[in-house]
């Protein structure tokens, strides 16, 4: 054969492949060579958006929603890599494949690589929270018409809820080998770990225990890898992205499959612990257990429950905020019902002469049209100053804890933010979410700032954030993360011990020094992470923190800018914010008085009939020139607000359970008791001022 003759077959294949190209019309894809169409796929609405196509290596990648999908020259789907976000572009003009991510505002940018025949990021991809493209995957192949699933899984071998579907159709066809292979290829597949607790779930709702077993084995193992750690709240919604395990635990439940719902609740145990809503499931499961004579494991259950208090606001566990409102609440009700009736006392006593007073002036209220002389004749200043004194710290008290409650909504809210409750930091989501908080500057902030940057692989970024957290312990140890991970071993167990000498408690720290301290997050450390440091993470106290700020903090800035407190934002109650202002008001009011010159003395005042009763009906209230008068009268204000439940006006839910007939019993006495003392104690006062009277009338005699 001539030169010219085997070169040509050569050449007009060259051209041919160089003629080759991917084009999108529409959604559709075609592979044309020339003018012939080699292969084309549809791509239906519900799948989402579609990038322009992009060939690099011999290979056709197209960005399918939140997914990149690699065709072959056949047109089958060969790899797909889940992204966590919507793909707005794909570009291969710098010799690698970048692609780009948008989802709820975060953008992501990620570079793609083929390692071992599998596409892969070289960044780190963290799921977000968002069941749109958590739940991408089985919602399309849900939307395959059974008559179509057979042809969908040839084409795309890599989505495992069309496997599944398959294996359902086998079984239900009497086809058990079918069916099996189905569940085996399903299994044989890289997913995120959402997408494998979505599987889970299918798997074991079809029958198939030990294959949901294994996807949920993924599951931690995908999780661990992508830097999700047990130590991390994870709140409602996102654990319902992630795949919604305790909604089925729920299921199971219901369904009386205790031995399957063991399976979950072992897996939201190691993996995501501290879930919203995770102590009713807790108890829920423990119940279940008990109604099995299986106590022994239900107390066990109950003591884990407990154990996660550690780091919680005032160890109070992980919806400790709630106990916190309720008791804010109960305070300023008691507070609040305790500064009425000392008002309403003191003014029925004041009465009868600041009429009298007040009569040349017009009258009680036309009076006020010469306000220099009404504001001296005001109720409150025909009280002692003792007891104007004792009416000053009630009203302070009720601004402070009013300001309480508002800081625990405050701290509520901040808490179920997004950006702190995925179960992992970093990320393009997280780190968004994580920016449009108002956090406040300090420790706390550098050291959430420095474990985003850590998990997203930017060491330096992360030490100037930790340097700047220091003395803290946290930061402390995380410095010995990155001291270790780059191999200085001998910095790394220093900073290790210098954390655990600043905290004795801290177990990542002494984790990191081969103490094995025993803790949920440390058991998951070793089977998923071994030979690796323990990362340290911000408690419950530190987010709060860096969050809110302290109570003093809370109240300065009401004091600072008292308009925020009637404006709408995340955990700001404007009502509560009215009262707020109310209370700040009445207790400057009330300061004023102070100042003001005693209006009448105790013999022109007397003790009028209705200053008797109502001293007789509030207890204390008549009593308020001593120090044990303010006592009982809170102490009747609280005993009323505790029992208040009881007329279906008010709840303290995570206070007060006045279900259990002890507790009712006990606030029952404590209120008969609060009575008793301040009958005796206005007896007292009533034969003190009889006397007080007697010797003034010997003595003008």
């Amino acid at each position: 054969m001539k030169p010219s003759t085997r070169v040509l077959p050569l050449a007009l294949l060259l051209l041919g492949s160089a003629c080759a190209n991917a084009v999108l019309e529409g959604r559709t894809l075609r592979f044309e060579n020339g003018p012939r169409v080699v292969w084309q796929r549809s791509f239906p609405d519900w799948m989402g958006t579609l990038t322009a196509p992009v060939e690099a290596g011999g290979v056709t990648y197209l960005g399918v929603g939140p997914v990149v999908y690699a065709f072959s020259n056949t047109g089958q789907i060969s790899e797909r890599i889940d992204l966590p976000g919507m793909v707005t572009s794909l570009d291969a003009s710098s010799g690698g494949l970048r692609v780009s991510t948008e989802q709820a505002g975060a953008v992501g940018l990620f570079t793609l690589s083929r390692t071992n025949g599998t596409l892969t990021a070289l960044e780190r991809v963290v799921p977000p929270p968002d069941p749109k493209v958590t739940g991408w995957l089985a919602y399309t192949a849900d939307r395959i018409p059974a008559q179509a699933v057979e042809p969908a899984a040839a084409q795309d071998p890599g989505n495992p809820f069309l496997a599944l579907r398959e294996a359902r159709l086998a079984s239900a066809e009497g086809d058990l080998y079918g069916s099996l292979s189905a569940v085996r290829r399903a299994l044989n597949t890289t997913l995120p770990f959402p997408a494998w607790v979505q599987l889970a779930a299918r798997l074991d709702a079809a029958g198939f225990p030990s294959a949901a077993d294994l996807a949920l084995e993924h599951a931690r193992r995908d999780a661990a890898e992508r830097g999700f750690d047990p130590e991390v709240p994870v709140s409602r919604a996102a654990l319902g992205a992630y795949g919604n395990p305790s909604g089925y635990v729920g299921t199971l439940l219901d369904q009386n499959r205790l031995t399957r719902a063991e399976v979950w609740m072992r897996y939201l145990r190691e993996l995501h612990p501290r879930f919203e809503g995770g102590l009713a499931l807790y108890e829920r499961y423990a119940r279940a257990l008990e109604t099995q004579g299986r106590v022994g494991e239900a107390e066990e259950w109950r003591q884990f429950a407990r154990s996660l208090r550690g780091g919680t606001l005032y160890n109070l566990g992980l919806e400790g905020t709630h106990t916190l409102r309720d008791a804010a609440r109960l305070a300023a009700l008691s507070l609040l019902l305790a500064l009425t009736a000392a008002l309403l006392t003191l003014t029925a006593r004041a009465w009868r002469a600041q009429g009298e007073d007040t009569r040349a002036l017009g009258g009680r209220l036309l009076g006020w049209r010469r306000p220099l002389s009404r504001a001296r004749r005001l109720a409150v200043a025909y009280a002692s100053a003792g007891e104007r004194l004792t009416l000053v710290l009630l009203a302070a008290a009720l601004f402070t804890v009013l300001g309480g409650w508002q800081w625990t909504n405050l701290a509520s809210s901040g808490l179920k933010a997004a950006a702190v409750t995925t179960g992992t930091y970093g990320g393009s989501w997280v780190s968004t979410q994580l920016s449009r908080l108002n956090l406040r500057p300090g420790p706390d902030t550098a050291l959430l700032s420095g474990l985003n940057a850590q998990l997203d692989g930017n060491a330096t970024q992360a030490r100037e954030h930790y340097t700047r957290a220091l003395p803290d312990a946290c930061a402390r140890n995380n410095l010995g993360v990155i001291a270790q991970t780059r191999g200085d071993e001998a910095q790394a167990r220093d900073l290790y011990r210098a954390a655990l000498a600043d905290r004795p408690t801290l177990s990542a720290a002494a984790f990191n020094l081969g103490l094995s301290p025993s803790s949920p997050e440390l058991a998951f450390q070793r089977t998923y992470r071994p030979n690796q440091p323990r990362l340290c993470y911000p408690d419950q106290r530190s987010l709060t923190r860096a969050l809110t700020g302290d109570l003093g903090a809370t109240l300065r800035g009401n004091l600072r800018e008292p308009v925020s407190l009637v404006t709408a934002a995340p955990g700001n109650s404007v009502r509560l914010g009215w009262a707020l202002l109310g209370a700040l008001i009445v207790t400057g009011w009330l300061a004023f008085t102070l100042l003001l010159p005693r209006a009448a003395n105790e013999e022109r005042l007397g003790r009028p009939a209705a200053y008797r009763i109502l001293g007789v009906l509030l207890p204390g209230s008549a009593l308020l020139h001593s120090a044990w008068g303010s006592v009982l009268l809170l102490g009747w204000a609280a005993c009323i607000s505790a029992l208040m439940p009881l007329s279906g006006l008010i709840a303290f839910p995570n206070l007060v359970n006045l279900s259990l007939p002890g507790v009712r019993l006990t606030l029952l006495g404590a209120l008969a008791l609060t009575y008793l003392l301040g009958i005796l104690g206005f007896v007292a006062a009533e034969i003190r001022f009889a006397r007080r009277v007697r010797l003034h009338a010997q003595q003008e005699a």
